[in-house]
């Protein structure tokens, strides 16, 4: 890996990645240069243990450098725009998603109405996530969207602009 670490700005537009550092880029030329940062920065390696659906418990190990920074800059922004119910639910969502592909159920009208859900949060899910690559690491350090949910003025104590007092419950 680099001993210097690359910085990258990650556009997404309805939770799909379309652009890096301001250069807008088809899905798959998008995969290739995002392999390429974080493969040069060795990122993107997993080695896990599974247990697979006829009960044998198998090793493996995969590569998959861009898709990783993608993923991780994905749900960063995901945690700036949707709600905590929301969150909640589609670590669930996700979770089921996953099951049914793995199994091969592509055509389960099950997996169509998880992805129903999937899509409506997308439709918030667009900005930018700033990413820093170093010797095998990824780190956010940066996240902006026109429908972030966090307000740095209104979550901080030394605010002025909302008055606390406004939030208790009439009796």
């Amino acid at each position: 890996a680099a001993d210097q670490a690359t910085d990258l700005k990650i556009e997404f537009k309805n939770g799909v990645p379309v652009a890096i550092n301001g250069k807008s880029m088809t899905p798959a030329q998008l995969i290739i240069q995002m392999n390429k940062y974080a493969g040069d920065n060795g990122v993107g390696r997993i080695d896990i243990m599974e247990d697979r659906m006829l009960g044998l418990k198998v090793r493996e190990n995969y590569e998959c450098p861009g898709a990783m920074v993608l993923l991780n800059a994905h749900k960063a922004l995901e945690a700036l725009v949707l709600t905590r119910d929301e969150l909640r639910f589609k670590e669930k969502v996700d979770a089921q998603w996953s099951e049914l592909a793995y199994q091969g159920l592509w055509w389960d009208p099950f997996k169509d109405d998880l992805e129903a859900f999937i899509k409506q949060t997308q439709k918030r899910v667009s900005g930018n996530v700033n990413v820093r690559l170093y010797k095998g690491s990824q780190t956010i350090f940066g996240r902006e969207s026109p429908w972030a949910l966090y307000s740095e003025d209104l979550a901080s104590f030394d605010t002025t602009t909302f008055d606390q007092r406004e939030s208790r419950s009439e009796e």
